[in-house]
């Protein structure tokens, strides 16, 4: 059964772990990139795993736009690919858009490679009935754009 919940400092092993195993960046910032959000009781910063039996099995990160009304970033989203294909994803995105509307956010957004091997995530956002708004060319490199997804929650 897939529980969702706020991280623990306990979790950013198994985190690190999913990253790793996503190739998404080098899993050692994942402490960095928690730290704020662990040690502070303020930040606006969200950081969620879903549990598979007791193991977090994936995770997610999104946080207000800075200088908007009501936007917010998911900034990653990532599921152990052992676990994929279980609706484990798409969990974690119901979960994060329920809790973005019962705090009156509008627009969720979401932002991804253009790379090919980057498809099957684009295909999981429009799954999800984000629309895609815009591409940004040569965004994050040559030849690879940004594509950023829009979702309206209010």
């Amino acid at each position: 059964m897939c529980i969702i919940r706020n991280i623990t400092k306990a979790d950013l092993p198994a985190l690190a772990g999913i990253i790793e195993s996503n190739d998404l960046f080098p899993p050692e910032l994942i402490e960095g990139m928690t730290a704020d959000y662990l040690d502070n009781p303020s930040t606006t910063d969200m950081w969620l795993t879903a549990e598979w039996d007791g193991v977090p099995v994936a995770m997610a990160y999104y946080a207000p736009e800075r200088m908007t009304e009501g936007t917010y970033n998911l900034y990653l989203i990532a599921v152990n690919p052992a676990q994929q294909g279980k609706g484990i994803g798409g969990s974690l995105m119901e979960y994060i858009e329920e809790e973005l509307r019962s705090q009156g956010a509008r627009i969720l957004i979401v932002e991804t490679s253009g790379l090919p091997e980057f498809e099957r995530t684009r295909q999981f956002y429009d799954r999800c009935g984000y629309a895609r708004e815009a591409v940004i060319r040569e965004f994050y490199a040559e030849d690879d754009d940004k594509v950023v997804f829009w979702k309206k929650l209010a």
